[in-house]
């Protein structure tokens, strides 16, 4: 079929029958027909003497093959030919086996061809579509990708924009955390040098006390070994006197030297004795605080940053009403209870506290680090902290670790450590929500005021066993009342 133009058909008449490629070193057979030279060769491979043309069939007698170099330069011509079209109509660009001008689009190679490509034997049996089809066909579905990316594009700028926010705000709670720190330091160091004072102070008014008395003693015993000095000689002087001059007045003698007549010299003062030992009493607890406070320091800062930074995982608790005991009265939420009025009629368990006025959390803790927050309110009557499960739940239990309670006691005014013996703990104020932290990983529990995110107490690490812990609660006396914080 004749070829819609001359450039065409001129690439018609360039192209071998056999290989369907340009011709390479043409030859002319004795029909006329044209090949390339190792094509023929290659078809006439296994025949001795006579051959046929392999495309009218007609025998050739001799193998006479006679280049064709009038054909080897249309051959030329039409490659540039080929090439001049391809540029002055804007193509793709140009084949780099053939230099024909890449129209074509092979699917199966994913890569473009020329007319020339798509005759021979590499893209003869490929799925091939105008270039400009193909191109259009991939520009929709890079268009398509184009808009996932920049959706992704446009996530990340997001995320980004959120997380250096998120950077800005946390820099802003360490340094307000760096300022509390800075400020309840002051405040500690402060106190703590107005205590120094006030207790030099009272030693050095006791030690002025002491030495008065001391010294007022030495002048007495003093003034009253010299007078019996005296007396001592005077008495040897008149025993060597004869009897009747020894005699004489001998009453007033025996009277001078009768004991009574000394005063012993003063001792210390019970009330001394007593200012000394409540002096050195009150050091000795100050000291322990101290020493305490230093101890647990640095897992309350731990801590204190991580109930801010969230290193400690904030949990929901709730409270278990098979461990309540019947003069507890829990609400409907499992997050509040109170002292009841009268004891309520409830089913006797094994897991029920039955003298102990406590209740435990439905969750337990074996490993990691969780925290959760109970508001005590204003009451004066409560305990806050954790148990571990294997507690004992009748008859007299021990409100202490060896007991298996870790946990923080308000009692009227006063606040303890349930240790063994109890602590008490200086606190400046008093709290109205603690919160709980249990690190089951170090064996540790630590409170924390959840109002000024003051430290309270911490257990020292190891002292929590590896088991099941569970929350624990307690409350007594008329106005008492407990909040789990959800």
């Amino acid at each position: 079929m004749a070829a819609e133009n001359p450039v065409e058909s001129l690439q018609e008449e360039a192209t071998c029958p056999v290989c369907l490629e340009y011709f390479t070193e043409p030859v002319t057979l004795e029909c006329g027909h044209n090949f390339c030279r190792a094509c023929i060769s290659q078809c006439w491979e296994g025949s001795a003497t006579a051959a046929s043309c392999p495309q009218c069939r007609e025998t050739v007698q001799q193998r006479n093959l006679r280049p064709n170099r009038q054909l080897a330069n249309v051959l030329e011509i039409a490659k540039r030919l080929s090439l001049q079209a391809a540029k002055g109509a804007g193509g793709d660009g140009v084949c780099g086996e053939h230099q024909e001008a890449l129209k074509l689009f092979c699917e199966e190679d994913q890569t473009p061809i020329c007319v020339v490509c798509d005759r021979s034997r590499a893209h003869r049996a490929h799925t091939v579509v105008p270039i400009q089809e193909a191109a259009q066909e991939y520009k929709e579905r890079i268009q398509a990708h184009l808009k996932t990316l920049r959706e992704e594009r446009e996530k990340l700028l997001g995320l980004k924009t959120i997380g250096e926010g998120n950077s800005q705000e946390y820099l802003k709670q360490t340094q307000t955390e760096r300022q509390k720190v800075v400020s309840e330091f002051q405040e500690l160091r402060e106190f703590l040098e107005e205590q120094e004072r006030i207790l030099l102070s009272q030693l050095e008014k006791l030690d002025e006390e002491i030495v008065r008395i001391q010294n007022e003693n030495v002048s007495k015993l003093s003034e009253q070994i010299s007078h019996l000095s005296e007396l001592i000689s005077e008495m040897e002087g008149k025993c060597q006197k004869p009897a009747s001059e020894f005699l004489q007045d001998i009453r007033r003698t025996l009277s001078r030297c009768e004991k009574g007549k000394f005063q012993q010299p003063e001792e210390i003062s019970p009330e001394l004795e007593e200012r000394v030992s409540d002096f050195s009493h009150k050091t000795i607890v100050l000291l322990e605080t101290m020493g305490k406070f230093k101890d647990s320091l640095p897992s309350a800062l731990e801590t204190k940053r991580g109930g801010s930074l969230g290193t400690f995982r904030q949990v929901n608790v709730t409270l278990d009403p098979d461990t309540a005991h019947p003069d507890l009265v829990l609400c409907k939420d499992r997050k509040r209870l109170r002292l009841g009025d009268t004891r309520q009629q409830l089913l006797n368990n094994p897991e029920r506290f039955d003298t102990a006025p406590c209740v435990l959390g439905c969750e337990g803790f074996t490993s990691g680090r969780h925290c959760w927050e109970v508001e005590v309110g204003d009451g004066r009557y409560w305990a806050v902290g954790v148990a571990r499960e294997s507690v004992g739940r009748t008859g007299g239990i021990s409100y202490s670790p060896e007991g298996g309670i870790w946990a923080v006691q308000r009692w009227v005014d006063q606040f303890w450590a349930l240790t063994s013996p109890v602590t008490p703990l200086p606190l400046s104020r008093a709290p109205s929500r603690i919160r709980v932290c249990l690190d089951c990983d170090r064996g540790q529990v630590t409170f924390i005021d959840a109002g000024d995110e003051a430290p309270i107490f911490a257990f020292p690490p190891g002292s929590v066993p590896g088991e099941r812990i569970r929350p624990w609660l307690w409350v007594w006396g008329p106005g008492s009342r407990l909040r789990l914080c959800p």
